[in-house]
């Protein structure tokens, strides 16, 4: 059975940095691409915000290229999300899931606020 629990989120100012962790009781986790989406206030479903493959390869939305980093340690089944420079317009809930996430229960998210 697939458990995920993110961590990590909180009150931020602009420009401030935060970083996530996520740990997935995924069998074969170290062969599964894994990624961080969020729900921003008032969007109707999740967005990718980067994943990462099994091999390592690393995709990100452009809204967050060049600001956050996504990493994993297979050992630990754990993903992390380093997001610096936070914007306003990053302010949502950020869940982690298996990439494509199509039929993966998702975990409760952890919210992420960036205000002054």
């Amino acid at each position: 059975q697939v458990h995920i629990t993110e961590s990590g989120g909180g009150l931020v100012q602009p420009g401030g940095s935060l970083g996530l962790s996520c740990e997935a009781s995924i069998r074969d986790f170290r062969f599964q691409s894994m990624a961080w989406y969020r729900l921003i206030p008032g969007g109707k479903q999740r967005e990718e915000v980067a994943y990462i493959t099994s091999a390592g390869s690393i995709v990100y939305a452009d809204s967050v290229r060049g600001r956050f980093t996504i990493s994993r340690v297979n050992a630990e089944k754990t993903v992390y999300l380093q997001m610096n420079n936070l914007k306003s317009e990053d302010t949502g809930v950020y869940y982690c899931n298996r990439y494509p996430a199509a039929g993966s229960p998702w975990g409760q998210g952890t919210q992420v606020t960036v205000s002054s």
